[in-house]
């Protein structure tokens, strides 16, 4: 499904991770420049290059720093995980910033609010301590070079983060690509998929959340659905 070759692309990574590790280290940005594409390099707040404030109060406009960062223009964008969250909460508040949007390792997570497993999730990047073999992988985020644990803990205890409803998906009205593994906690991508007026969905065979996003199936899912094809 080719898209029009002119727009940027907007990159937004995971939590816990960085546009570099995730965009860059993996060759994303490099496939997408290679198609002709300029490619916005966007760090969440708490992350990579972005500042890094350990008040939980300061990431209340997380999605509202991302949006200061795109062009007037609609642009492509492409995210993982906690990143397709942000995509999906500004498209829902102003769906014309938008040309196509790629959504990966999310869906039946999207519509869940956990108190629990979110506090389990928080203390396990606090302390860096969890038994769990999930909370385990969140514990270990920080170790990762230039990361901030204080910082990620902040982000994820953060006040009243936006909620996504059907309701809230109904006005995103352009062409969305969603791609999941079918080992992928976040699943399945039912819902999600029901509740976007024009969404379609790539399933990867064997693929755990932690894969997604170096996952080739991923990677040819979406530069197809946005025409981003390397030469």
């Amino acid at each position: 499904m080719a898209g029009d070759s002119g727009h940027p692309v907007v990159l937004l990574h995971g939590f816990g991770t960085s546009f570099a590790t995730t965009w860059e280290d993996s060759g994303w940005a490099a496939l997408l420049e290679d198609a002709g594409r300029e490619v916005l390099r966007i760090d969440l707040l708490g992350h990579g290059e972005a500042p890094r404030p350990t008040d939980p109060e300061d990431y209340a406009d997380l999605e509202a720093l991302v949006l200061d960062q795109l062009p007037p223009d609609p642009v492509d964008a492409i995210g993982f995980s906690m990143g397709a969250r942000v995509l999906l909460v500004l498209a829902a508040s102003d769906p014309s910033r938008f040309h196509r949007i790629v959504l990966a390792g999310v869906g039946r997570n999207l519509f869940e609010d956990d108190p629990v497993r979110r506090s389990a999730i928080i203390e396990a990047v606090r302390t860096g301590v969890a038994e769990n073999p999930e909370l385990a992988y969140f514990a270990r985020l920080p170790e990762s070079p230039g990361a901030d644990r204080a910082a990620l803990a902040a982000f994820l205890a953060r006040p009243d983060p936006p909620r996504i409803t059907e309701e809230s998906l109904a006005g995103v009205d352009l062409p969305v690509h969603i791609v999941i593994g079918d080992k992928d906690f976040a699943g399945p991508p039912d819902r999600l998929l029901a509740a976007l007026p024009d969404a379609t969905l790539t399933t990867l065979a064997g693929v755990d959340h932690f894969a997604t996003p170096g996952n080739f199936g991923f990677i040819d899912a979406a530069l197809e659905f946005i025409g981003a094809q390397p030469f």
